[in-house]
């Protein structure tokens, strides 16, 4: 859900920020959720694994649009199902105007490069 920011926010400490861990992940695969209008399902190589990562972008991103993406993924995220497709993280996105711009990385970073 894509979403005006609050107009405050909770301060955390840098012990709590240091528990995520965020990687750059290659986007290898992307399709649809068949039965979704929002869901897509992403296929992300991490360097060390590949995983599956479900996103509300398809109202937004075409499949074929996402490939070979360097996106920025919390790879620490408790699992969760949705549709019967487990997703095994999140990518990162930012609203613009209601609409999700993914980040993007810039440099072709190796996959699996922790961001720091």
């Amino acid at each position: 859900m894509c979403t005006s920011a609050p107009s405050s926010t909770e301060i955390i400490d840098i012990n709590e920020f240091q528990r995520i861990d965020l990687r750059v992940g290659l986007v290898r695969e992307a399709g649809r959720i068949p039965g979704s209008k929002k869901l897509l399902r992403l296929i992300v190589d991490l360097g060390n694994e590949v995983r599956q990562i479900i996103a509300g972008l398809a109202e937004w991103y075409e499949p074929n649009d996402l490939l070979g993406k360097y996106v920025v993924v919390v790879v620490n995220l408790k699992p969760k199902k949705f549709m019967g497709y487990e997703s095994q993280g999140m990518i990162l996105a930012t609203c613009d105007q209601g609409k999700p711009v993914l980040l993007t990385v810039i440099s072709e970073a190796k996959p699996g490069s922790k961001i720091c």
